[in-house]
């Protein structure tokens, strides 16, 4: 028990009446005993009694000893002593719910659990001087601004001339109800969580991944960049037909050809729109530098006057009848609704006059094109989510009321338009909505204007913040240039922006400027429905959006019509946005830095695992289907440097029992030690050889196990690791050809126990020899891969043969397989059926049968083996014979000292010496074989013999140190109580 020590003030009881105000909690403060206090303080404001409970538990310390009181605990006016809350160790409550690092704030990190940071930043985090806007202004406004723009006011009533009224609201029904699916996935991904700034790149970044977060980020960005060109050249062109004296240069005239009101029509110098554009675009990169309090203050004044003109055209139209301001204008007439209902599409000239020798035929899809632009901007609120209160709230309120008012708008535009004019007169008048605007046209045009230029200013403001987002998220090292800090204004991300914008400007022409947009915007929507879809189809615990009007259908469908709608405008357009997105995605995966924004595909693969493992159950699998998934021991014997993980080829190794990469590795590594003390440098570990893992190009895992032995170790992996039918099938394992060298006496017992328990868990093993001599990549091999076929495997050795052949560096050598028979077995049939076998299974090798004596210890074999096997080797078998004599001599001694019966590695031992020279001469004679028939081969494969019994695992090793002595690259291979290969089909 530990010693307690309760320390209480004498007004240590509330009293029942006293009003509980508040409780305070504070940061901990680190005492040098490290003692475990509680202390808690309820007190009344009111009051001017402390009243306190204070329980301190110390361990380790005497009764009676007593703290001295930190001075930074006491109040400033000395009356009392402040409140404190330690929990566990923790820095604060605060810390403990884990609520600063949640929302992304910056922390201080203290350098051990019970740490503290004393300075007072981390008690009083500072807050950014930056204004944050609500739903009015910070959502709503700027997507009124963006979605009503110059569309409207100059195509949407020629629109509802070409398409007829029945076609116009088809054309309005689709694009809405595109936008309108998209801000409903908007409002249910942004209200799953804390949105930091980047708005709908952030939300399909962190839903499909950083690589299609950032292709289909940055086509937003040079969409949103060429939407504000395309804006100020409709507020420029707009101000040169109303002011046409304003011009420059000499204007250019289109004489109307086949209509019944002949009018010419003037258009600007593409000179003006380009002198007059650059100046417009300068001027509103000034405001946007002045931040988003400018931004706030500046667009009212652009918003009022436009909403101001839309009145003025209802009153204009519904006032037409009385005034007839011009010639087609026929007021609010039910013949006019009929003579408009239908549609009319036919070809027209490069100014949108019908002419039968005109270039351009205007049809359903090419209206679509045309008309989406005037639906987009529903992300004008999201681009500044970094500038908001509360995205939760704001984004999905502002979003949808805007794309609802826009769309009920054209709704009733449409059916106005074609009730107020004839079809002439929608076809020839670009303008109508001046001409019929009461009480004056130069009100449509300051409307014109200012929307265009409220949509351009917020395009220029959202742009360059969803480039900064792109850039401080550190995936692709190009971007860092345009980084912010946390709070400041992207300045170069606005030039940049300001650049593009002006570059487009340039080219002056906005139907070339169109198409592209509409691309850019579509494949965006597109991105958001689909991460929608992809997160509530998998419904993750982590999914709980805020906004419950969603179903992973309605998104489904919401990206479907984006498609859609992309390939009805224009088929080329979509490949050629398609194709630069790909080419985004491919270089991001190139080039960029990792990202784990624990996305939607990181929990589909997730549940395909799942799903994946369950179908395939726990019954052995078929030999058709079978992959190899080694568990590969890094450091099994010895300890490696710090620095390094495991041996540098042993990956190498790895992806050679791998067809075309394909399989997993699972790399182990056993640490010494109590788990408690180990478990930091276990992770440490276990980092570094995952580090090494990736760097090798090698698909597998890193895993450390802790443990007091290495055989406790090995032996808890082998029983535990993996799941269902996706566990390990072969253990692989250096040979410890260390073992004599270097003294290690225990790693006989440990490396036959490892070997025993993979017999026992009905695992394959591998034992590689000479993994230095392992040839890398780029090191092509030659000759032969020969196979001693010993023992039935279950075609594990074959198999791996076959796998090294699809290997660049094997694969210009060729397999023989050498079959080890008695003497008095019949050669031939076994080599034809041999051969036969081979064929079956699809395998082409040379089969050569060798005839090995059986040892007798009648005819002196085993007295005197070397005389018998006739070869280089009979030194290595003497001394072999001499140490196991030696060995024996020392056990049994032992074991006559302490009474007992001949015991090694804990186990009691039957030692028969004839049985111990027949494994020494039947190991010597195979290698001798081995000698004389590959001596050049590039890899030589045998079968591991089992360990015996009753023989000490010091016996084992002479056996096999005798077996692979001066073979330099030799796999020794046992297989296990299955098929891995199979003979059909």
């Amino acid at each position: 028990m530990r010693n307690e020590e309760i320390e209480s003030s004498d007004d240590n009881e509330l009293p029942s009446s006293a009003p509980r105000v508040g409780r305070r909690y504070d940061p901990v403060v680190a005492h040098d005993n490290d003692p475990v206090v509680l202390e808690m303080s309820s007190f009344d404001r009111g009051s001017s009694s402390n009243n306190k409970v204070k329980t301190t538990i110390q361990p380790n310390k005497p009764a009676g000893a007593r703290d001295e009181l930190n001075p930074n605990d006491k109040e400033v006016n000395g009356e009392h002593t402040e409140s404190k809350l330690e929990l566990f160790g923790f820095d604060s409550l605060v810390n403990i719910l884990g609520l600063k690092s949640m929302t992304g704030e910056q922390i201080p990190v203290p350098t051990s659990p019970r740490g503290r940071d004393d300075s007072s930043a981390a008690h009083h985090p500072t807050t950014s001087s930056v204004e944050k806007s609500g739903t009015m202004m910070g959502v709503f406004i700027p997507c009124l601004q963006n979605i009503l723009g110059i569309i409207y006011y100059i195509r949407f009533s020629w629109i509802v001339g070409m398409a007829g009224i029945g076609g116009s609201l088809a054309v309005v029904a689709l694009c809405g109800l595109c936008t309108f699916l998209t801000s409903v996935s908007l409002s249910a991904i942004a209200t799953n969580g804390a949105m930091k700034g980047g708005g709908p790149y952030y939300l399909i970044g962190r839903a499909l991944g950083p690589e299609v977060g950032v292709s289909i980020g940055l086509c937003f960005f040079l969409g949103n960049a060429v939407a504000g060109s395309m804006y100020v050249l409709g507020a420029v062109e707009t101000f040169l037909n109303a002011v046409p004296k304003a011009g420059l240069f000499r204007e250019t005239i289109t004489q109307v050809n086949g209509t019944a009101v002949a009018e010419p029509i003037t258009t600007p110098s593409l000179h003006d729109l380009q002198v007059y554009g650059i100046i417009v675009t300068i001027i509103l990169v000034f405001i946007v530098f002045g931040g988003v309090k400018m931004i706030n203050k500046v667009a009212p004044a652009f918003l009022i006057p436009v909403l101001f003109s839309l009145l003025c055209i209802f009153i204009g139209i519904f006032a037409a009848r009385k005034d007839h301001p011009a010639v087609g204008i026929t007021g609010l007439s039910l013949k006019s609704f009929r003579d408009n209902w239908g549609s009319a599409y036919q070809t027209t000239n490069n100014a949108g006059i019908p002419d039968p020798k005109g270039e351009i035929y205007w049809h359903f899809n090419a209206l679509v094109g045309l008309f989406f632009p005037a639906v987009t901007g529903i992300m004008a609120g999201s681009n500044r989510s970094s500038s908001l209160k509360d995205t939760q709230r704001s984004i999905p309120i502002g979003t949808l009321a805007a794309t609802l008012t826009t769309t009920a708008l054209y709704f009733i535009s449409v059916f106005l338009f074609g009730s107020v004019a004839t079809r002439e007169k929608l076809f020839t008048d670009r303008l109508l909505t001046a001409t019929i605007a009461w009480p004056t046209s130069a009100i449509i045009y300051i409307g014109i204007i200012l929307s265009t230029l409220g949509a351009a200013l917020q395009s220029l403001t959202g742009a360059p913040r969803l480039l900064a987002a792109i850039a401080n998220d550190d995936i692709l090292p190009v971007l860092n240039y345009f980084k912010v800090a946390d709070g400041s204004e992207p300045h170069i991300a606005t030039f940049f922006t300001a650049f593009l914008c002006i570059a487009c400007v340039v080219i002056g022409n906005l139907d070339l400027i169109s198409p592209t947009i509409t691309m850019f915007y579509l494949l965006c929507y597109a991105g958001v429905n689909l991460s929608c879809f992809l997160l509530d189809l998998l419904d993750a615990p982590s999914w709980r959006p805020r906004w419950k009007f969603h179903h992973w259908s309605l998104s489904l469908l919401g990206a479907s019509l984006c498609i859609v709608i992309m390939f009805l405008i224009s088929w080329s357009f979509t490949v050629v946005s398609l194709a630069l997105a790909s080419l985004i995605y491919y270089y991001v995966s190139i080039k960029g830095k990792a990202g784990d924004w624990g996305d939607g595909f990181k929990s589909a693969y997730f549940q395909l695992a799942l799903r994946s493992l369950r179908s395939l159950g726990a019954s052995n699998v078929h030999p058709k289907n079978w992959y190899p998934i080694p568990l590969i021991f890094c450091r099994p014997w010895g300890k490696l440097p710090e620095n390094v993980p495991c041996h540098p080829k042993l990956a190498d190794f790895a992806n050679c029992m791998k067809k075309k990469g394909r399989g997993m590795s699972i790399f182990v590594d056993i640490l010494d030690g109590d788990y408690q003390d180990c478990a930091e440098d276990a992770k440490t570990a276990c980092k570094n050889l995952a580090t090494y893992i990736e760097y090798k190009r090698c698909e597998g895992v890193a895993e450390i196990v802790v443990a007091p032995t290495m055989s406790d170790g090995f032996r808890g992996i082998v029983q535990t690791m993996g799941l269902g039918n996706l566990k390990p099938n072969i253990v692989v394992l250096r040979y410890p050809e260390i073992w004599r060298r270097e003294n290690l006496t225990e790693i006989p017992a440990t490396f036959v126990g490892i070997i025993n328990d993979c017999i026992v868990a009905n695992k394959a093993v591998v034992i590689v020899k000479g993994l230095d001599e392992w040839p890398n990549e780029y090191q092509r091999q030659y000759g032969t891969i020969d196979l001693y076929w010993i023992v039935r495997d279950g075609g594990l050795m074959l198999l791996l043969s076959q796998l090294l052949l699809t290997k660049e560096m094997f694969e210009s050598c060729k397999i023989q397989v050498f079959c080890i028979a008695e003497e008095d077995s019949d050669a031939e049939e076994l080599k034809a059926d041999v051969r036969k076998f081979l064929y079956d299974l699809r395998m082409q090798a040379e089969v050569i049968v060798i005839s090995m004596k059986t040892w007798d210890h009648t005819g002196g074999g085993g007295g005197s083996g070397g005389s018998n096997t006739q070869d280089d080797s009979v030194e290595a078998f003497t001394a072999a014979q001499k140490r196991i004599k030696n060995y024996l001599a020392e056990m049994k001694d032992r074991a006559e000292q302490q009474a007992k019966p001949l015991m090694a590695d804990g186990k009691n031992v039957v030692v028969n010496e004839q049985q111990v020279e027949k494994f020494l001469y039947t190991t010597l004679k195979l290698n001798s074989t081995i000698m004389n028939y590959s001596r050049m081969a590039a890899v030589v494969l045998v079968s591991l013999p089992p360990p015996p019994v009753n023989h000490p695992s010091y016996f084992y090793m002479e056996y096999m140190d005798l077996l692979v002595e001066n073979i330099p690259r030799l796999l020794i291979v046992r297989g296990y109580r299955k098929d891995v290969v199979t003979l059909f089909t």
